[in-house]
């Protein structure tokens, strides 16, 4: 069983990772490359907050944001729903 850390700090992107991407797919006029898609990943802007805090900021914003570990895999299926 996996415990949560409430406590613990997690990267929230600003704007988020899932905006970055889709702009930089708007951008191109094409889909991403996984390679393109983790540079924009690592290039854009985090701050730090405490798990709660990202929890209730995605809340607020109305859909969670792409892990940053896993944004390729899950770009993927987000852009297959689109």
């Amino acid at each position: 069983m996996t415990t949560v850390d409430d406590d613990e700090l997690v990267p929230v992107f600003i704007p988020a990772l899932v905006l970055l991407l889709h702009e930089g797919e708007r951008a191109k006029g094409s889909p991403l490359t996984e390679d393109e898609a983790l540079a924009i990943r690592d290039n854009g802007t985090c701050i730090m907050l405490r798990r709660s805090a990202a929890d209730a900021m995605a809340e607020s914003r109305g859909y969670p944001d792409l892990d940053p570990g896993d944004c390729w895999e899950q770009w993927q299926v987000v852009r297959a729903g689109s």
